[in-house]
């Protein structure tokens, strides 16, 4: 069974008010088409996160410009641009306009903790080199005495280094895990465990005992190739991990066991494949080495709709949290809904 979603149909004005609860279906799935797109960027979209709990979207470019987007009604609320630093990964933090940001000018790959609300930057993180990945958690931190009940981010980036970020002047180092080759890295939602994919397998870690060596290797089906992203449904019951051998592979995240691989067109080796679950964990959606758009139902293993697109290479693409709507970063960037009328269910209804 799928899960009860509700909508908003924002595009189109003050009409887009209206709620729509559907469930998510293959026939929703397949009804799907751009409802909104911003066309106003001059590079390509290299990041982009939402908040948890607010509306917000965030996006990087590679025309040094982050976007803060409300989602709700389809509206750009604000530009800010980094033309000095330069911006890679983006995502927020706990609060919905502070996000942190890696820098990309070749000379200086700080991380940059930024206030979207006034354009000042909170805090710099120096000696990272490496911008393979950047994911945040948020945990509270009672037993700290000093600081009670202080709220703190706790991020990798490139995996490389696990970092304890206090909201004060200092910032000590929490952790580091060395590997080989390119890695990719992601917290369950409950920030209980992390898994670290490269050399054809995942390692998972218990993130309050990870020095102790991962707890699981699970084999991804013999694929060897460099790891792109490895993400965790909502529930935290799945994985996904894209590989440079453009494969996305789909896993049960407690036992390891392999639930499909799904292929698409060959990826370029300065690409970055991405895939993202649908919120209730029964879909995949990929991009593609040709700029297409793939979904698969997770339980069947079928394909279930493909979007063709004039793009040349695999769009950033997102799930919005707890909504029936993706979102693709490219060129531009643009908000995919269910058309309605293509739906006989709801037509039924009206």
């Amino acid at each position: 069974m799928g899960c009860m979603i509700v909508f908003g149909l924002f595009v189109g004005g003050p009409d887009g008010e209206d709620k729509v609860s559907l469930e998510l279906t293959e026939e929703i799935i397949q009804s799907m088409e751009v409802g909104m797109a911003f066309r106003d960027y001059n590079g390509r979209i290299s990041s982009m996160d939402f908040h948890r709990t607010s509306n917000y979207l965030v996006t990087a470019s590679d025309d040094e410009s982050i976007r803060l987007y409300d989602v709700s009604n389809a509206t750009c609320l604000k530009t800010i641009n980094s033309k000095k630093y330069g911006v890679d990964l983006v995502s927020f933090t706990s609060h919905p306009t502070t996000v942190i940001y890696s820098s990309k000018n070749g000379w200086d790959e700080s991380l940059r903790l930024l206030s979207l609300h006034d354009n000042k930057y909170l805090r710099y993180f120096k000696g990272h080199h490496d911008r393979h990945g950047l994911c945040l958690l948020v945990y509270v931190l009672e037993q700290i005495v000093s600081f009670p009940a202080l709220l703190i981010e706790l991020f990798f980036f490139g995996i490389k280094e696990l970092i304890n970020v206090r909201l004060a002047s200092c910032i000590c180092l929490y952790g580091l895990l060395r590997v080989k080759g390119r890695p990719a890295t992601a917290y369950d939602d409950q920030g209980l465990v992390f898994a670290v994919a490269f050399g054809g397998s995942i390692r998972m870690f218990d993130s309050r005992n990870y020095e102790k060596g991962p707890y699981e290797i699970f084999s991804v089906g013999g694929d060897v190739s460099d790891a792109n992203v490895v993400k965790f449904s909502n529930d935290g019951k799945l994985m996904l991990l894209t590989t440079k051998d453009s494969r996305v592979h789909v896993l049960d995240s407690f036992r390891g066991t392999l639930l499909g691989t799904y292929n698409v067109n060959p990826v370029s080796s300065d690409s970055t494949l991405e895939a993202s679950f649908s919120p209730d964990g029964m879909f995949v959606i990929s991009g593609s080495g040709d700029g297409s758009i793939y979904a698969w139902n997770i339980r069947s293993g079928k394909e279930v709709a493909t979007w063709m697109s004039a793009e040349t290479e695999p769009p950033v693409i997102k799930w919005a949290p707890g909504s029936l709507m993706f979102v693709t970063g490219s060129s531009e960037l643009s908000f995919w809904i269910p058309d309605l009328s293509k739906l006989a269910a709801y037509v039924g209804r009206k």
